[in-house]
């Protein structure tokens, strides 16, 4: 692990090697990766000039991509070589297949070492993280006219420095969907155990016939959902993939109050789908606005070339996430250096808990999410940890972020809390969209999410001050000496299990005051409540460069 982290402390660095140099004659064959699969090309030099040009991508999609080909064919024996031949717009993709291509015939292959945030020193550090939900009506129906429903679970870590300007940042989304969309890389979500939908199988644009949700195909696939940065990519945009995208904004927020970048939003985005207006734009309402801009708000622009996705709309209100990271920030106790940061996602199915009064199972499911700080050596220097955990109508509390299913499907409704079934709840397009953006996380949920010794928020900080200074090898090792086998929850003394207390008896001296600093702290970390241990796991193991000093002007 220490290896691994240390591989990331390397500052972005684009290495040109030349094995075949444009001065040798021949014909050369390279390959990569367009928008719909490998695109591969022949390439014929003489005396340092590309004279033909062959180029075979019959996976790109025929109306875009398959249509610039001819053009980038034409312009590139034009030049000469790929070196000042612009993308085909609307194949930004192909363009990049094809140009990256003709590189890898010819020998010129660029390694990118991965691009971190330029070194900082704060006198103080604060760090949030924020997370939104966001229903989407959509994208379209299927070839039967059933609808396709999503929502987006958004989630940004940001921290700032004592003057609340942004240092670095990472978010990511959850991107949930019917199973009737056509995306092979999608997190298919048919409605709780004994639902069905449509489902487009092989992503071809035609359904294959019904998926239903059972409780073994819950607790399979859910744990196996990928955030958008995950699916890396397999998640295309505009101009690059939305981990590309999203990369771009991160850079253009550092140094911006929260005000800051909503005051940019509002001037710089489009009032019609939030997303950045560039110049060139040909809706009336969009070339208004760019219009309005002075010639120095116009400049700003070019530091969001290659960002042409929205920071607030169906798709996810990055925007919000990131408002409330910056408004729910604390500090981090940390006088060092900061070498990375990380963010982590997991989803913990549950079957329960337990049924309700007519005998019909309550389930749930949970989005772990981890935000930290890791030194050079792999330890983490601050963590902070969520959940959103969403759940079917028919469990008794009034704070439930209760999900009845897709729009048209029903579940038993305890409307009260009160333990009884009150009727049967369903879910229409209207509560989809009203509902869901008002979920709240276990943290938000403050005093009215209590545990044996606290509210959840207050074990979670005893955790989290625990977890500082330790690698999470450190961290497992200890979890795997002093918690329960039953249910991963620390063994403190007086415990009257046989199980537990055997174990308990069984330790040293010094394993047995270890478990001191975490008094008050009774929860799992790896249970059906949610995987915080895996998400932290997935922070360390997604944790790119992040150079900041603490504790010094």
């Amino acid at each position: 692990m220490l290896k691994k982290v240390l591989s990331f402390l390397v500052c972005a660095l684009f290495v040109l090697t030349s094995a075949v140099s444009l001065a040798e004659d021949g014909t050369f064959t390279g390959t990569a990766d367009g928008f719909g699969g490998t695109i591969t090309v022949e390439v014929t030099v003489k005396d340092g000039v590309i004279t033909d040009l062959e180029v075979h991508g019959e996976k790109e999609t025929p109306e875009i991509g398959g249509a610039a080909l001819e053009t980038l064919i034409a312009a590139i024996l034009e030049e000469g070589s790929a070196e000042d031949v612009e993308a085909v717009t609307g194949a930004t993709w192909t363009s990049k297949g094809v140009f990256a291509a003709v590189l890898n015939a010819l020998g010129l292959e660029t390694e990118e070492a991965g691009e971190a945030a330029e070194a900082s020193a704060v006198s103080s550090l604060n760090h949030g993280l924020g997370v939104v939900v966001t229903p989407r009506l959509g994208p379209g129906r299927d070839d039967l006219d059933v609808p396709v429903y999503s929502f987006n679970v958004v989630m940004a870590y940001v921290l700032t420095d004592d003057e609340q300007r942004v240092v670095d940042m990472e978010a990511d989304i959850l991107e949930i969907i019917t199973p009737n969309h056509d995306g092979a890389e999608d997190n298919v979500l048919a409605g709780w155990p004994g639902a069905k939908y449509n489902n487009d199988e092989d992503a071809d644009g035609a359904v294959d016939g019904t998926f239903e949700q059972t409780e073994e195909n819950f607790t399979e696939n859910l744990p196996e959902w990928k955030t958008k940065r995950q699916l890396g990519s397999a998640y295309k945009m505009n101009s690059g993939t939305w981990e590309q995208e999203m990369d771009i904004f991160e850079a253009f927020f550092r140094g911006k109050t929260l005000e800051e970048i909503e005051t940019f939003f509002e001037k710089h985005c489009s009032d019609r789908n939030g997303r950045p207006i560039f110049e060139g734009t040909t809706n009336e309402q969009d070339l208004a606005k760019w219009n309005a801009l002075t010639g120095e708000e116009k400049a700003e622009m070019d530091a969001l070339t290659g960002a042409t996705m929205s920071l607030s709309d169906a798709h996810g209100d990055l925007l919000g996430a990131i408002r409330k990271a910056m408004n729910g920030q604390e500090p981090v106790d940390a006088d060092q250096a900061v070498a990375c940061l990380g963010l982590g996602t997991v989803v913990t199915p549950r079957l329960g808990p337990g049924k309700d009064d007519q005998d019909v199972p309550v389930y749930s499911f949970n989005v772990v999410m981890a935000g930290a700080l890791f030194d050079a050596e792999a330890r983490a220097v601050a963590v902070k940890e969520d959940i959103l955990e969403i759940i079917t109508p028919n469990h008794d509390s009034a704070e439930d972020n209760v999900f009845i299913g897709w729009p048209g499907q029903t579940y038993n409704s305890d409307d009260d809390g009160d333990g009884k079934v009150d009727g049967i709840a369903e879910q229409t397009e209207e509560s989809f969209t009203g509902m869901l953006p008002l979920f709240r996380t276990k943290r938000e949920l403050g005093n009215l999410y209590k545990m044996n010794s606290g509210t959840w928020a207050q074990e979670m900080d005893i955790f989290e001050r625990f977890f500082a200074g330790k690698t999470l090898e450190e961290i497992q090792a200890f979890m795997a000496v002093h918690a329960s086998s039953r249910n991963g929850r620390v063994i403190f003394e007086g415990n009257t299990n046989e199980t537990d207390l055997a174990k308990w008896n069984a330790l040293t001296d010094e394993e047995k005051a270890e478990v001191d600093a975490l008094t008050g702290a009774t929860m799992s970390l790896t249970d059906a409540h949610g995987n915080l241990l895996g998400a932290l796991e997935k922070a360390l193991e997604n944790a790119r460069v992040s150079f900041i000093t603490v504790g010094q002007d």
